[in-house]
């Protein structure tokens, strides 16, 4: 197999050796190169012989480079050079098989790659892995990756994901641990499914292939009103919430005696729907979850407040609306309140709920607020001409939101000038007290 060269930076040693556009790339250092995975692990060498085919001809290049881990600086069709790896499950709760119809295309694109698993943090549930993929990971030593696990029960994770291949989850989850592989996993949790003693049995799983498994997180279900012929799902109630809370709670907390830290954590929402406070940071160890919801409140709460501290005092008033989902509400009340009072009454960001209608069901993140609920209930609203929202609200060319809409639409329809500020108390902070550095 070759794959084709579409461009060449300058100034880059592939520029240098005469490397061309056109060229295909057959092998380095006699591997073959297949995908964005292949060329970063066998290119990474000071002393090179590539094989390249030009016009129907073998052309063989002997490169050096300064540096072990300087790119050569090709560029190809495609980021990863190969397709992308789609899903293959069906699984009971998926998210994107709740999507009303007429969106993005993209957005209906389920993936399930190891090698964005790697670069970029993605899940994979390792259904559709080869035997190649799979001899590939130990060898190259592509680690962590993040596992979608959900139980640990063969045929419980069948029935969930409607894959056969769903339950190979544990001999390949023994390999990895055998061969040094470190993972992040993750339980979407559905009541009545793998919820009680199914939990406890997949999170002393979880702590078997400790330290190699780094850390699970808990989160839960998002149902959106688009259910029409999948599986009837429940809810958790805050009840059940806060049942789970003391759970969780006590399986893990004999693992953190004797390991300093839990490894299994469970989302914020959780927490949110509960009435129960978010832990302290302590609780959380190095906040390995982050990006699944995992301390991502106690994180902002603290280095907004943190940051109001350093701030001190406000040499003119601050004043904006800011527009965040249901589950963020109250503690943006609360936090931008507690540190209004630490700058002397000079805060005055006025924060609006959106109740997610388009999606519906039990969404209520802000990440998935879409342009056409903030118009709808922020229009005669706004007390400034400033609003503040979360950039997670778009997608990451950071240009249009879930229901193809602009920031410019929306400044249009509620005459206003949009502020983006990243999911981060720090930042928001800084951007408000004028602290940036």
């Amino acid at each position: 197999m070759a794959v084709r060269i579409t461009g060449v930076d300058l100034g880059s040693p592939a520029r240098e050796y005469k490397i061309l556009p056109g060229d295909e790339l057959v092998s380095i250092n006699g591997e073959e190169i297949n995908d964005m995975m292949d060329l970063q692990f066998y290119s990474a060498d000071t002393d090179l012989h590539i094989l390249l085919r030009r016009g129907g001809d073998d052309i063989k290049i002997h490169l050096q480079k300064e540096d072990t881990y300087t790119p050569l600086g090709l560029e190809f069709e495609t980021y990863l050079i190969d397709k992308h790896h789609s899903c293959k499950n069906k699984c009971i709760f998926c998210f994107i098989d709740q999507l009303p119809k007429g969106l993005r295309k993209e957005l209906y694109f389920k993936d399930d790659d190891e090698r964005l698993s790697f670069l970029f943090g993605n899940y994979i549930t390792l259904t559709n892995l080869s035997r190649h993929e799979i001899d590939r990971i130990k060898k190259m030593k592509i680690s962590p990756i993040n596992i979608s696990v959900h139980t640990t029960d063969p045929e419980l994770r069948v029935f969930m994901m409607k894959n056969p291949a769903a339950a190979q989850i544990n001999r390949l989850m023994d390999e990895f641990y055998e061969a040094g592989i470190f993972m992040n996993t993750q339980i979407v949790l559905c009541k009545g499914v793998n919820d009680g003693q199914r939990l406890k049995n997949t999170i002393d799983r979880m702590h078997r292939l400790y330290p190699q498994v780094q850390s699970c997180s808990i989160v839960p279900l998002g149902m959106t009103r688009y259910r029409d012929g999948l599986p009837q799902l429940e809810s958790f109630s805050a009840e059940d919430c806060r049942r789970l809370i003391k759970q969780v709670d006590r399986w893990t907390r004999d693992f953190e005696a004797r390991h300093g830290q839990r490894i299994v954590y469970l989302a914020d929402e959780f927490y949110i729907r509960g009435g129960v406070e978010i832990p302290p940071a302590g609780y959380y160890g190095d906040f390995a979850q982050l990006e699944n919801g995992v301390g991502m409140v106690r994180n902002f709460i603290d280095n907004f407040l943190e940051e109001a501290d350093y701030a001190e005092s406000l040499r003119q008033p601050v004043q904006a609306d800011m527009a965040v989902g249901e589950a963020m509400y109250p503690t943006m009340c609360d936090v931008i309140s507690k540190a209004n009072d630490k700058l002397g009454g000079k805060l005055h960001i006025h924060v609006h709920k959106i109740v997610n209608n388009f999606f519906g069901g039990n969404v209520w993140v802000t990440g998935l607020i879409t342009a056409t609920d903030l118009i709808d209930q922020l229009k005669g609203k706004l007390k400034t001409d400033r609003l503040l929202l979360c950039e997670d609200m778009l997608r990451s060319e950071k240009d249009m939101f879930l229901d193809d809409m602009t920031p410019q639409d929306v400044e249009n329809r509620l005459g206003v000038t949009t502020e983006f500020y990243p999911n981060d108390g720090l930042a928001l902070a800084q951007r408000l007290f004028n602290t940036e550095y």
